[in-house]
């Protein structure tokens, strides 16, 4: 169950696997400049709040490397304009901001350092922020799969996978450290309309990692959770808010309610870097808006009556009061997730226990 990155930096260029191709068609594209790793953002070929930052980071250092700035302040002048650009790209996803302001503040630093030293450091930055990602997922599934008991069976919605991160996965990594340790774990996958990333997404990783799996539609959940079929639910997490309370994709609020119900354990995976600690609420989390295209159409084919119109709002959030627990590379945190969350993101101590 090897993993594998959908990314990956050669030559001051991003190699990108195509992810609105899959499960059928592998074909890989290259970003050479920011503007490129934005519009692949934008055009979901990359996706997955982790992987937009770790691609954000490198679309930064793509400009960095060729800039012909002089000074500190000329470098800095481009950065910012740089990360702007980009952060516009997907404003849900606080993963984005967290490695432009990281790659900001880097470079504020070491200002001191000779201009063409300070380039060769951002980039080598960037480069980390990509290892420090797939190294922490490792350590969320290893985590993680303590909660999993042997023959458990998982509901997971959307893609939060090697596909979503640097390589290994969030809520995908939790099922994929569970299967390596042999728990004879199933999952049920949720299609995840309109852009079907479970169906396409996550389907294709459980298959490679040969993981049992079925692909159910996301109306079909209420059914297997009332029915007692599902014993636990994964998610990951596009941000979350000081209080625990997480935007994640659309679908995943009526899950926790579900779980909440029904009394399933609703844990959601995702690294510290997707904590965002300048809002107190998920009120405060913006939400993007897609193309009602993606709604009204599937692979480019019209399914709706032509003056029929849709919204598209890509993500919702579930309060904090509905998740059972949170997992990071930093430890499992349960409630009450505005004291814990701080306490252990931030090394003061750790409070949660396994």
């Amino acid at each position: 169950m090897k993993e594998t990155s959908p990314v990956e930096w050669k030559n001051n260029t991003l190699k990108v696997l195509d992810q609105t191709l899959l499960p059928h068609t592998k074909k890989f594209i290259i970003c050479r400049n920011s503007k490129e790793v934005g519009k692949a953002i934008v055009d979901m070929k990359l996706r997955g709040a982790p992987l937009i930052g770790i691609a954000a980071a490198f679309g930064m250092a793509m400009d960095i490397k060729k800039s012909k700035a002089k000074s500190y302040e000329k470098l800095i002048k481009e950065m910012k304009a740089t990360g702007e650009h980009l952060q516009k790209t997907r404003p849900t996803a606080v993963n984005l901001k967290w490695a432009i302001s990281r790659m900001n503040a880097f470079a504020a630093s070491n200002k001191e350092r000779r201009i063409q030293s300070l380039k060769e450091l951002l980039v080598n930055e960037a480069v980390r922020i990509y290892k420090e990602d797939l190294e922490n997922n490792k350590t969320i599934g290893r985590i993680g799969a303590e909660l999993i008991r042997p023959k458990d069976r998982i509901l997971t919605h959307c893609n939060a996978g090697g596909l979503a991160t640097a390589g290994y996965g969030t809520a995908l990594g939790v099922i994929r450290a569970a299967a390596a340790q042999k728990k004879k774990i199933s999952v049920y996958v949720d299609e995840t309309r309109p852009y079907l990333q479970g169906a396409r997404l996550t389907t294709f990783e459980l298959a490679e990692m040969g993981v049992d799996h079925h692909l159910i539609t996301d109306n079909m959940a209420g059914y297997f959770i009332s029915n007692k079929m599902v014993d636990v639910i994964i998610v990951g997490a596009d941000r979350i808010a000081a209080n625990g309370d997480t935007a994640n994709k659309i679908g995943t609020y009526t899950l926790a309610v579900l779980s909440y119900i029904n009394n399933i354990p609703f844990y959601v995976a995702a690294p510290s870097s997707t904590m965002d600690f300048s809002i107190k609420t998920g009120a405060e989390i913006p939400i993007e808006m897609r193309s009602e295209k993606e709604v009204t159409e599937i692979f480019g084919k019209p399914i709706t009556h032509k003056k029929t119109k849709a919204l598209h709002p890509a993500f919702d959030v579930t309060p904090a009061r509905f998740i059972s627990a949170i997992i990071t590379e930093k430890g499992i945190i349960r409630a009450p997730f505005e004291a814990n969350l701080d306490k252990v993101i931030l090394n003061r101590e750790i409070v949660a226990k396994l």
